[in-house]
């Protein structure tokens, strides 16, 4: 009773969000209260409506598996008044709230999987990556294919110039992007103390976090969502699993979670993408605000209350929050070491400047807050996107919405094998150029939504960073070379570099002299944008003791660009495949 004051819910409710007591025995307790008859397994009847009936709580039951017509697995104030004046008749039994569940998707299941999948693109193809690129646009890229080869057969140094040219436009917009927000003031710490409300006044919060393969994670996870700062009574906690991954659910039954928590086996179904099931707990969800982690996750103990109090000072346009992301596990080598440093400069300050230049920002996959009620009106994750939060940022932006920046940290863990990390930026770099194809398709449709600026930085935030990744190698060998024979020309030596075109016969080329002045405006601004994000994430997160691996960033980017060119294979070979990260491999992480 006294929790259940303290955060303004139902006795009934405080009861088992806290685990004080288990579903089975309080709802066998009050099946003989009521005498009912109690069915701890139900098979739900045709009439079972995926999700009203959840939500409701009853359920009519397949009259092939029982001779009773409804199962309830009430909650709340339903307790109390069943209490108060329980049926009379004979055809009603008791459950739990999780056999009610699990028999509604089971009779549902082909619906939801549907859904699931298929929700977006069915109200809204041209945002969805399904079919993958439109006939136009695969028309409009053979077609430049071919004027490029027809231009390259009448003026080889003019065409190359110049299209040299039109793509360091692309870089140079992205440099200046990262700049920018290099400039804009982002602690990594929030400037003024959060304020404690009470926890009546907290509302109802819901976290989902996807779940395949990850049975060795799922105890730390757990007990980092536990130690939230946030009434367990007012948590609605989904752990998404697959029908196959019996392996994780066995192991989060056996934690004996409280009712707080709830195990959802999403239904069968292809694709096999983490916004598939994102999609499958969204119609479920019981709070106004909705917030995705995943399997390795460790969020600061105040974030959900620092969420709320960002979502009521700011106006409903406001509907999506991203938190920090920060790697713990650093000491885990070299490789992790780079990774930590990419995401202080991704984090700490190009996305929090994204946000207060209110420029679209392509989210994070993890620790992102929404309202519930503008997400279901954007039709949810674009389940054939393998960066479904990227695309989901873009869409917000589309749509009018705006996201803020939420200076609250999640502690993440780096893969710390090549093969895993390889595996996964594969996956970032397809699903970006997924996102490139589907913002493409109606190029004035998102001029007109977004304006030139807004939609130059999404091209550049995705497009972009695929191409600077894959001609990378590309660039820092032009450069050596020029470097090279530069100190060999300034010593006394007469040499030259081996070009396609020798460069001695095209310094009279006003395109050429172009192409080139800006190809030195961009390489400097390159220069600049790719070191400058690093170092300033690393001095707000006093990180010191990592400055010393930033010279070790190029060969990281090397590293990137390998990946790039495989999620491109990927894209044209099984563009909705999804690339596991494998987790709980670090024995090196810090833990606050």
């Amino acid at each position: 009773m006294d929790i259940a004051r303290d955060a303004d819910v139902e006795p009934v409710d405080a009861l088992l969000a806290h685990g004080l007591v288990d579903e089975d025995t309080f709802y066998r307790a009050l099946a003989r209260t009521l005498q009912l008859p109690f069915l701890p397994r139900v098979t739900a009847g045709p009439g079972a409506v995926f999700p009203a009936s959840i939500e409701a709580g009853v359920i009519p039951l397949d009259p092939a598996h029982s001779p009773l017509r409804f199962a309830q697995a009430p909650s709340g104030a339903h307790v109390a008044r069943l209490l108060a004046g329980p049926p009379i008749y004979g055809s009603l039994a008791i459950t739990t709230p999780t056999a009610l569940r699990d028999a509604v998707i089971a009779v549902n299941a082909a619906t939801i999987a549907a859904q699931a999948a298929d929700g977006l693109p069915d109200i809204a193809p041209t945002l969805s990556f399904r079919g993958g690129a439109t006939w136009p646009q695969g028309v409009a890229i053979t077609a430049a294919a071919l004027i490029l080869c027809l231009c390259l057969v009448i003026d080889v140094v003019s065409t190359i110039a110049l299209t040299a040219s039109l793509i360091n436009v692309l870089f140079l917009a992205l440099a200046n992007i990262r700049i920018t927000a290099c400039l804009q003031h982002a602690p990594v710490e929030p400037r003024e103390a959060i304020v404690r409300r009470a926890d009546t006044d907290l509302p109802v919060y819901t976290l989902v976090v996807p779940l395949y393969r990850e049975a060795g994670v799922v105890e730390d996870l757990c007990a980092a969502l536990m130690k939230l700062d946030y009434p367990l009574s007012r948590l609605d906690i989904k752990l998404m699993t697959e029908a196959d991954d019996v392996q994780t659910q066995g192991a989060l039954r056996a934690l004996a979670l409280p009712a707080a928590f709830e195990i959802i086996v999403s239904p069968r179904g292809e694709p096999r993408t983490k916004p598939r099931a994102l999609n499958v707990a969204l119609p479920l969800a019981r709070g106004e605000f909705l917030v995705v982690y995943d399997a390795e996750d460790v969020p600061q103990d105040a974030q959900l209350r620092h969420a709320v109090e960002v979502f009521c000072s700011r106006s409903a346009s406001v509907c999506c929050l991203q938190a920090r992301l920060s790697i713990d596990n650093a000491d885990d080598g070299i490789l992790a070491k780079c990774f930590a440093i990419e995401y202080a400069a991704l984090f700490d300050v190009i996305n929090p400047g994204l946000a207060r230049l209110r420029l679209p920002i392509p989210l994070g996959g993890t620790s992102n807050h929404f309202r519930v009620d503008a997400l279901r009106s954007l039709g949810a994750w674009d389940a054939w996107n393998v960066t479904e939060d990227a695309d989901l940022g873009v869409r917000l932006a589309r749509a009018g919405f705006e996201v803020a920046d939420l200076p609250s940290t999640t502690f993440e863990e780096a893969p710390n094998r090549f093969r895993s990390w390889h595996a996964q930026r594969a996956r970032w770099m397809k699903g970006f150029m997924q996102t490139a194809i589907t913002h493409s398709r109606d190029p004035r449709g998102i001029l007109r939504e977004l304006g030139a600026t807004a939609y130059v930085s999404t091209m550049a935030l995705t497009l972009g960073v695929v191409l600077a990744a894959m001609f990378y190698p590309v660039f820092v060998w032009i450069a050596g070379m020029l470097i090279v024979t530069a100190m060999l020309n300034g010593a006394g030596f007469d040499v030259g570099i081996a070009f396609p075109v020798e460069i001695s016969m095209l310094h009279d080329h006003w395109l050429v002299l172009a192409a080139a002045a800006i190809g030195l405006v961009t390489f400097a601004a390159g220069v600049v944008s790719t070191v400058l994000p690093p170092a300033l994430g690393l001095w707000r997160r006093r990180w010191f003791w990592l400055f010393p691996f930033l010279p070790a960033m190029p060969l990281y980017y090397l590293l990137i660009s390998f990946a790039a060119w495989r999620g491109l294979y990927d894209l044209f070979v099984d563009s909705s495949h999804w690339n596991k990260t494998e987790h709980g491999l670090s024995r090196r992480r810090r833990r606050k």
